[in-house]
C-alpha cells in the first residue's frame, strides 16, 4: 500500500464539499504489469483490435485477474496517466496521475529538481456521489475497456442505469478531463441525484502561485428518459498566478482532441494484411505526435513517460523523433522538431568541447556529463530532417549545427578510423568501451546524408566529395574494427573488449552496411531474442534480469527489412506488434525494462512508424524533392500501402502490390502517377516530385 501524500500546508484556500464524498486517503498501489507478471507470459493476449480503430479488452469472461496497466495522454499543457486495476470481482480502481509539466514545485534536493513537476495522484475518492432513489449508484461490473487515442471504461447496466467513463486531455489547456455517461437502460425515467466535487489547492512554485482545482459540471438533479443518457465532466485544472480558469466544457474538449486524432488517422496511412501492425503503427502516430508541449522556446517534442517533459534530447528527438514528423505531416510535430535543432544550434560550444545531450528545465538548463556521440546523433536526425522536409530556407538555418557536429565528430576519429564517445545513449547502463559500434555507424550513416543535403543545398562539390569518401573510408574501419565473430556468428563487437552480443548490432544495417547481415540477423532474431523483443545484451546467467529496450528491437527491425530480410522481420515483428499491442503492457511501444518499468516513450512510437517508411520501403531522401524506394514486401504479404505521405512538400501514395514474382510499385503524387513500374522484390528505384 502507498499513501496519497496531501500537503495541507501548501494549502491556502481548500473548500470541500463532501457532498462529493471527496476524501483523500489510501490508495492501492499499482504495480507495473512487467513486475506483476512474470516476463516469459508476456505473450498472453488480453485485448483484440475493433472496428472503430482500437483495441477492446472484453472483462465479462476474463479468468486472469486481477490485472492492472497504464496509459498516458498528453496536450500542450497537462499530461495524464491513467493508470487502472481490474480485480477478481471485475470491479476497476482508477488512479489518474496529472502533470502540469511548465509548472515545476520546489524540490529538496538538486537531483530531483528536473522532474520536479506540479502533479498528483487523484483515487475514485475524488468523485461525486451520485444516489438514485435515495441509494448510492454503484458502477456495477466493468464490461470492457476500449483505447482509441483516449481510454474509455464500459460497465454492465446496475439498477437501470450503464455507466460509461472515459479519459482524454485538453490539447491546448491546463486541464484533464474524465467523462461521465449514465444511460437509462429501463423502461422509465430514473431521476439521479449527483453530488459536488470541488477541491482547491494553492501554493509556490517556481513560476509564482500555482493554482489547482477539480470541479464537476455535473447537475446537481437530472431525469434521464428511457433508453437516452446524460453526461457531466470531472475537470483537473491548473492556473498560474492570475492566468484565468480554463473553460469547463468536455465537448468542447473532447472536440479538439477528436480533431487531432483524425489529422493523425488521416496522415501517412498505412494498410496491410495484419490489422494488429496497422492498428499499432496507427497508435504509435498518436503516441510520437501528442507528446509536444510549450515551452519558452516554442513547441519542443518530449518523451514523456511520467518523467521527461518540456526537454529535449540528442537521441530522442535529434535522431529519433525528428526524421520522422515530416512524413507524418502534423504541423506542431514539425516545428517541435524544427525548435529542436535550433536550441542544438543556440547552444554550439565555442571552445570546441563536445555538445550537451539534453535541455531540461523548460530547455533551459544543460545536461549531460559525458560525450555519448551526441553530434553524431544530431547530424543522423537533422540530415535526414532537413532532406524530407524539402524547405532550403530550414536547411541554411541550420546548416551550421551540421557543419559542427560532423566537424567535431571527425576530430573524435581515432587513428583506427572510427569514432571514440565515452558513452552512447544508454548513457553507461552497459559497458561501451572508448569507442563504439553506435558512434560510428551514426557518424557514417549522417556523412552519406550530409553529402546529399550539401549538393542539394548547391555546396561546393568538393565539399560532396570530402563527405563521400570520409564515409567511404569510415565504413571500412567499422568492418576491420568491430567486424567479428561473436558466439560463432560473423557480426560485430560493440566496442574493442566486447564480448557478449550487443542489440546495437544492428546500426551498421540500419545505415546500409550489409557485409555482416546473416550472422547479425542471427544474433538479433535467434540469440537476442526474447518474448519482449531483441534483448539489450545476452546474458547466459538465467539469474540475472532479462535487460531490453525497444528502441534496440526497433532499430533491429528497420535494418533487417533494409537489407532485405523481409521475411525473417515480419514474423518478429508480427509477434512484437501483437504483445505490444494486445498484450500485458498496451497500447504503445515501449521505453524498457526494468527501468522505469516500461514506460510509453513517445520517440520509441516514431521508431516503431519508421521500421516501415526506411525500413520496408527503404525511403532515403536524396535532395529536397527525390527520394530512393526499395521495397521489400513479405513473401506473406500480397500488397502494402502506404497513403499521405506528407514529405517533400508533397502528398505521395505508395502501394506495392504482388503480381506472381514480381511486385507493382505505384508512386502517386497529389493523387497523379509518377511511378507504375513491375519489379523485383528488393530492387531500388529512384523517385522524383515534380
Amino acid at each position: 500500500m502507498t499513501l496519497f501524500h496531501f500537503n495541507f500546508n501548501l494549502i491556502k484556500s481548500s473548500p470541500i464539499k463532501i457532498s462529493a464524498c471527496l476524501v483523500i486517503g489510501v490508495l492501492l498501489c499499482f504495480v507495473n504489469p512487467a513486475k506483476s507478471q512474470d516476463l516469459a507470459q508476456q505473450d498472453e493476449i488480453f485485448w483484440h483490435t475493433n472496428a472503430g480503430n482500437g483495441i477492446t479488452w472484453s472483462i465479462l469472461n476474463e479468468k486472469r485477474l486481477p490485472h492492472d496497466d497504464n496509459m498516458e495522454m498528453s496536450g500542450l499543457l497537462v499530461s495524464g496517466i491513467v493508470k487502472y486495476k481490474v480485480d477478481q470481482a471485475k470491479q476497476v480502481q482508477i488512479i489518474r496521475d496529472v502533470i502540469f509539466p511548465q509548472l515545476r514545485k520546489y524540490s529538496k534536493s538538486n537531483e530531483s529538481m528536473y522532474r520536479a513537476y506540479l502533479r498528483s495522484e487523484y483515487s475514485d475518492d475524488i468523485l461525486p456521489v451520485i444516489t438514485l432513489e435515495k441509494k448510492k449508484l454503484e458502477t456495477g461490473v466493468l464490461d470492457s475497456v476500449c483505447i482509441n487515442g483516449k481510454i474509455a471504461f464500459y460497465f454492465k447496466a446496475r439498477d437501470g442505469v450503464r455507466v460509461v467513463r472515459s479519459f482524454f486531455p485538453s490539447m491546448d489547456k491546463r486541464c484533464f478531463v474524465e467523462k461521465w455517461t449514465l444511460i437509462n437502460t429501463s423502461s422509465d425515467s430514473q431521476t439521479l441525484e449527483i453530488g459536488v466535487t470541488e477541491l482547491n489547492q494553492e501554493e509556490a512554485g517556481w513560476h509564482g502561485r500555482y493554482h489547482r482545482k477539480i470541479t464537476t459540471d455535473a447537475q446537481r438533479e437530472v431525469t434521464i428518459a428511457p433508453g437516452k443518457k446524460y453526461e457531466f465532466g470531472i475537470y483537473f485544472t491548473a492556473t498560474l498566478n492570475d492566468e484565468p480558469e480554463p473553460a469547463r466544457s468536455f465537448t468542447d474538449i473532447e472536440h479538439n482532441r477528436d480533431l487531432f486524432l483524425d489529422s493523425v488517422s488521416n496522415n501517412l496511412v498505412l494498410k496491410s494484411p495484419d490489422d494488429v501492425i496497422n492498428t499499432l503503427f496507427y497508435f504509435s502516430k498518436i503516441r510520437a505526435a501528442e507528446s509536444i508541449f510549450k515551452s519558452r522556446l516554442g513547441l519542443i517534442h518530449s518523451p514523456g513517460g511520467g518523467n521527461y517533459y518540456v526537454g529535449i534530447w540528442a537521441n530522442d528527438q535529434a535522431e529519433y523523433s525528428g526524421p520522422f514528423f515530416p512524413y507524418l505531416g502534423y504541423q506542431k510535430s514539425i516545428q517541435a522538431a524544427m525548435n529542436a535543432y535550433r536550441i542544438f544550434q543556440q547552444n554550439i560550444p565555442k571552445d570546441g568541447s563536445k555538445i550537451w545531450a539534453s535541455f531540461e528545465l523548460d530547455v533551459t538548463f544543460p545536461f549531460g556529463a559525458n560525450d555519448r556521440g551526441d553530434a553524431a546523433m544530431i547530424a543522423y536526425g537533422a540530415t535526414h530532417y532537413l532532406l524530407a522536409q524539402g524547405d532550403r530556407a530550414k536547411a541554411e538555418e541550420i546548416w551550421p549545427l551540421i557543419n559542427w557536429c560532423l566537424e567535431y565528430t571527425k576530430k573524435r576519429v581515432t587513428p583506427d578510423g572510427i569514432v571514440a564517445s565515452e558513452s552512447d545513449e544508454l548513457e553507461g547502463r552497459f559497458q561501451t568501451g572508448s569507442a563504439n559500434l553506435s558512434t560510428s555507424s551514426l557518424y557514417y550513416g549522417a556523412l552519406v546524408q550530409a553529402g546529399r543535403l550539401a549538393k542539394a543545398m548547391a555546396k561546393p562539390t568538393s565539399l560532396v566529395a570530402d563527405y563521400e569518401a570520409r564515409a567511404k573510408k569510415l565504413s571500412q574501419a567499422i568492418e576491420k574494427y568491430f567486424g567479428a565473430k561473436m558466439d560463432g556468428l560473423d557480426t560485430y563487437k560493440y566496442y574493442k573488449e566486447n564480448t557478449t552480443l550487443r542489440s546495437w548490432i544492428c546500426l551498421p544495417l540500419v545505415v546500409g552496411l550489409n557485409e555482416r547481415k546473416n550472422g547479425t540477423l542471427d544474433a538479433l532474431f535467434n540469440k537476442l531474442w526474447s518474448a519482449n523483443g531483441v534483448l539489450t545484451e545476452l546474458n547466459l546467467n538465467e539469474s540475472d534480469a532479462k535487460v531490453f529496450w525497444d528502441r534496440g528491437t526497433l532499430y533491429a527491425f528497420r535494418g533487417a527489412f533494409k537489407a532485405g530480410a523481409a521475411d525473417r522481420a515480419l514474423e518478429r515483428l508480427a509477434s512484437y506488434s501483437t504483445t505490444r499491442l494486445t498484450g500485458f503492457r498496451v497500447p504503445y511501444v515501449v521505453e524498457a525494462w526494468p527501468e522505469n518499468g516500461m514506460a510509453h516513450l513517445s520517440a520509441e512510437s516514431a521508431l516503431y512508424c519508421r521500421v516501415f517508411t526506411e525500413g520496408l520501403l527503404g525511403i532515403e531522401p536524396t535532395s529536397f524533392n527525390t527520394f530512393l524506394l526499395r521495397p521489400n514486401l513479405p513473401a506473406k504479404w500480397t500488397h502494402l500501402e502506404l497513403n499521405n505521405i506528407r514529405a517533400f512538400n508533397a502528398n505521395v501514395n505508395i502501394s506495392l502490390k504482388r503480381q506472381k514474382d514480381k511486385l507493382r510499385l505505384r508512386v502517386l503524387q497529389d493523387g497523379k502517377s509518377i511511378v507504375d513500374q513491375l519489379i523485383k522484390n528488393d530492387t531500388q528505384v529512384a523517385v522524383k516530385i515534380k
